[in-house]
């Protein structure tokens, strides 16, 4: 793990780094380094992975979409992204997107069964490896922890 990480809590930081070298794995297309950093998300508290990475994927669209999403939007996502993966990645399944679309947006139906680690893991990075674009990682990371903080000293 690197120091990027050291200013996150103790328990985001694995989940930080596995996820940040799953999405530069995404990027460059590097089955292997994905694989590698699948099986490390799919390794930590699952809870803790769902939360960050849907917190995550909930501020990438938010920040894609300002002026709001609507359910075309929705569509565009999970058609493109579901493309843009299935090139590389023929395991991609457009129902798992879908599930964390919309688990990320707070429409998730609680009679849907929770997703295995591995594919909640592969299809999120994918997923955010899609939705990043140019920005960087990191401070969505930190944007995305300082979200969940707040919402928890809240509750």
């Amino acid at each position: 793990m690197t120091n990027q990480w050291r200013h996150l809590p103790a328990p985001a930081r694995p989940i930080a780094a596995a996820t940040d070298a799953a999405v530069v794995a995404a990027r460059d297309h590097d089955t292997e380094a994905l694989t590698s950093a699948i099986g490390e998300l799919a390794a930590q508290d699952q809870a803790q992975v769902g939360l960050i990475l849907g917190t995550t994927v909930r501020l990438l669209l938010e920040l894609t979409h300002p002026d709001g999403l609507d359910g075309d939007d929705i569509r565009t996502v999970l058609e493109q992204s579901v493309r843009s993966a299935a090139a590389w990645q023929p395991e991609v399944d457009p129902h798992v997107v879908l599930v964390l679309l919309a688990g990320a947006l707070g429409v998730h139906d609680d009679e849907e069964p929770a997703l295995k680690p591995e594919a909640l893991a592969r299809h999120s990075t994918l997923l955010i490896a899609h939705l990043l674009g140019a920005r960087a990682l990191p401070e969505l990371m930190t944007m995305a922890l300082g979200e969940i903080e707040r919402a928890q000293l809240n509750d």
